[in-house]
């Protein structure tokens, strides 16, 4: 299977690089990787450019895309006019806008917010269960993304129909067995095994429990990746191990050079440790692992409110990271990262961690190669 799935994507180190940066998709599959972009951030006419660009610097090879599909969006919200943010509940979005006060971030300068609000309009409806067939639509234009991963539930029948007619892989993220068994059910081919040491959207069964669990559940149905804290060569090694047939890496792309992170967006990261993580709501609506901060703290506290459903609560996240962003306050800063982030160290390229990434795997196969046939020794010379 591994072999198969492989001669189907065109890549050669089973590597699968999550990022909503261009320029890490293209790195990444240049190395030798397999680069999927994430579009939870983009309007369509924005998704069609990312494509445009990522199709003119790939060459040859085949990527993928990550849209965000759910079963359980907020239905209230394609019933309002106007921009979302417009609709916001007064309780949350007063708490918000009183703490960011409290904490002297000062607020947006009118012409920035307006701009800020109007490109943020352009973008929300589609983070609706509607707006992502507008997305899907988009993918179907580029013959060079090869897989199409539904990032919080099944993907719709009709779009796993549609992207199969052209002969393109649908993927499913999995935080356990029961969700595996469903996207093996739908005609899913791939499954991104994820651990709750992931960064993003997150269940609670770690890696190292969970993996098995879904190659059993998706056998001779679908591949299996293993997602979740992985950002070593030897992480990789053990992913394989247990069953997988590559491994999806999300957080370690986000301190390198090509990423689009801020300067202090990337220096918040480098100091994290793998216990500054946590998972909250505060973001999406949805669990989300990311690095604790005086923001997600605030959202701990007694006081606060319940959190939005999505995507109204990245509406209103949105705003908030907008003010924080413009202060370069990195003690308010949080972003969707991994507990891998304690490994994170230095900004370096993608290739140099691709290049990392494989040394290290390989070295971890040899020296596991060698310790196997000490031990087969030691067996023959006792049997003997």
């Amino acid at each position: 299977m591994t072999q198969s799935l492989m001669d189907r994507l065109g890549f050669e180190a089973p590597i699968f690089a999550f990022s909503h940066c261009r320029d890490v998709v293209v790195e990444a599959t240049r190395a030798g990787g397999f680069g999927v972009l994430g579009s939870s951030l983009y309007a369509p006419e924005e998704l069609e450019q990312e494509l445009t660009w990522i199709d003119n610097h790939v060459g040859d090879r085949a990527y993928g895309v990550d849209i965000l599909m759910t079963s359980n969006y907020d239905e209230t919200v394609g019933g309002l006019s106007g921009p979302l943010a417009d609709s916001l509940p007064a309780s949350q979005l007063g708490f918000v806008e009183a703490w960011l006060d409290r904490e002297g971030v000062p607020p947006m300068p009118e012409g920035l917010e307006r701009e800020r609000r109007s490109a943020q309009a352009k973008r929300e409806r589609y983070i609706t269960r509607e707006g992502v067939q507008a997305l899907v639509e988009v993918v179907w234009r580029h013959p060079k993304v090869k897989l199409l991963v539904s990032a919080l539930g099944v993907a719709p029948p009709d779009v796993i129909e549609k992207a199969h007619a052209r002969g393109i892989l649908v993927g499913g993220v999995c935080g356990a067995p029961e969700h595996a068994r469903r996207q093996c059910a739908a005609g899913a081919d791939v499954l991104v095994a994820q651990g709750s040491e992931a960064g993003g959207h997150t269940g609670t069964i770690s890696t190292m429990v969970l993996v098995p669990q879904v190659v059993e559940a998706a056998a001779g149905r679908a591949a299996v990746l293993a997602a979740g804290g992985i950002g070593s060569g030897q992480q990789i090694a053990a992913g394989l191990a247990l069953g997988a047939e590559g491994v999806w890496c999300g957080s370690i792309w986000l301190v390198t050079r090509e990423s689009d992170l801020l300067p202090f967006q990337k220096d918040v990261l480098l100091r994290a440790r793998s216990q500054d993580t946590v998972q909250s709501r505060c973001m999406t609506g949805k669990p989300v692992r990311m690095n604790r901060s005086r923001y997600t703290d605030a959202w701990g506290s007694p006081d606060a409110p319940p959190t939005l459903g999505p995507p109204m609560q990245k509406v209103l996240y949105e705003a908030a990271r907008s003010r924080i962003d413009r202060a370069s306050r990195d003690d308010l800063y949080s972003w969707p990262v991994g507990q891998v982030v304690g490994l994170m160290r230095d900004e370096t390229s993608v290739r140099e961690v691709m290049l990392r990434l494989q040394t290290e795997y390989l070295e971890t196969i040899d020296r596991m190669a060698r310790t196997l046939a000490s031990a087969e020794q030691r067996l023959t010379a006792r049997a003997t």
